[in-house]
């Protein structure tokens, strides 16, 4: 990298896409003594965003620069990094670069530590992308960025009091309802309880969803009850230690709410078990949700369409720098209902 960086990026764009000074960015090109290992990761990093990037730029255009700080499993926060990217190219009218700070593990000391970085960026940063737990230290943190000018939208998931111009993503009550609608219909009117997986109980939007759920399923199914297995992080060894958890102890369980992903490891475990899953709502076509709805593990995927996520998302913190007109907006995504036999194009095996 040190040989062939410097002829493809200016030491300035690597600079600010990774967050270092000039000079630190100049000694990790260079193998000069003093640059720590965090900060040849940084910079090889910003090399490997800007190489994805570099299609975006073009002459005469503003240049924003985008932070994504997300907290969410790796198969999530790969497919938000992917759809962006996708949609930077087509950005206007500004020329739209990304940085990510991806952890997988629900922490608000994280969140509130990655958002202080933004801060001191002040003006190398104009915007961020936010997916964090509603915790009243994350929400005081954005409200700090917000003072410095630089506009916050909440992605997925909303965080309360944040000073956040709009939120984006999926209408998660709406999301809720449905999987309560479809349950009905799969199981019918026998008793039985299900299963409610969720990665962690700090964020709002699987809150919604959850909430949603059990309030519809107890007016359209009263004699089906839910048991929630929650705080996860969405991760397969977590998840799949707390689903054997519930299987060995509650033979009642017919069915599942996927809210927070980790779906293989659920699956597994219902079938270490010997147990019949009678339905799997899951949310969100990531490659394992996939494989297991063509299948027939997950019955039906709750989607929305991340690309059109991520154009909403630019536009709001375009508006919010009046570069195109109207005031930053909320925008919640209709639920799409996905079986094996209406898989995006995309998708579908040739």
């Amino acid at each position: 990298m040190a040989r062939t960086a410097p002829r493809t990026h200016r030491v300035r764009d690597i600079a600010e896409q990774s967050g270092l000074s000039e000079a630190t960015v100049d000694r990790v090109l260079h193998g000069r003594a003093g640059a720590s290992a965090r900060a040849v990761r940084a910079v090889e990093q910003a090399v490997l965003d800007l190489d994805r990037q570099q299609s975006q730029l073009r002459i005469a255009a503003r240049t924003l620069v985008v932070d994504v700080v997300m907290q969410a499993p790796e198969r999530f926060s790969s497919a938000v990094r992917l759809a962006l990217e996708a949609e930077l190219p087509a950005a206007r009218p500004a020329v739209v670069r990304a940085r990510f700070d991806l952890r997988e593990n629900a922490d608000p000391a994280a969140a509130v530590a990655s958002l202080d970085a933004v801060g001191r960026r002040g003006r190398l940063s104009h915007g961020v992308l936010l997916k964090a737990p509603d915790h009243p230290d994350v929400a005081a943190a954005a409200r700090r960025v917000a003072d410095r000018g630089i506009p916050v939208v909440t992605l997925v998931t909303d965080v309360h009091d944040s000073g956040r111009v709009a939120y984006v993503g999926l209408d998660n009550a709406a999301a809720g309802r449905t999987a309560a609608y479809l349950v009905d219909h799969w199981l019918g009117h026998s008793p039985g309880t299900v299963l409610v997986t969720t990665s962690g109980s700090a964020f709002f939007g699987e809150r919604e969803r959850i909430d949603a759920f059990r309030t519809q399923l107890s007016q359209v199914a009263p004699r089906v009850g839910t048991i929630l297995v929650t705080d996860t992080d969405g991760l397969d060894a977590s998840l799949a230690e707390a689903v054997r958890a519930a299987l060995d102890t509650d033979a009642s369980i017919r069915g599942v709410y996927s809210v927070g992903g980790g779906n293989r490891a659920t699956a597994q475990e219902f079938e270490r078990a010997g147990r019949e899953c009678g339905v799997f709502v899951a949310h969100d076509l990531d490659a394992d949700n996939v494989e297991l709805l063509r299948t027939g593990v997950v019955s039906v995927v709750l989607h929305h369409d991340l690309g059109a996520d991520m154009r909403r998302a630019l536009r709001q913190v375009m508006r919010a720098h009046r570069l195109v007109p109207g005031a930053p907006t909320s925008v919640p995504a209709n639920v799409e209902v996905v079986t094996p036999y209406n898989l995006p194009a995309r998708l579908r095996p040739e």
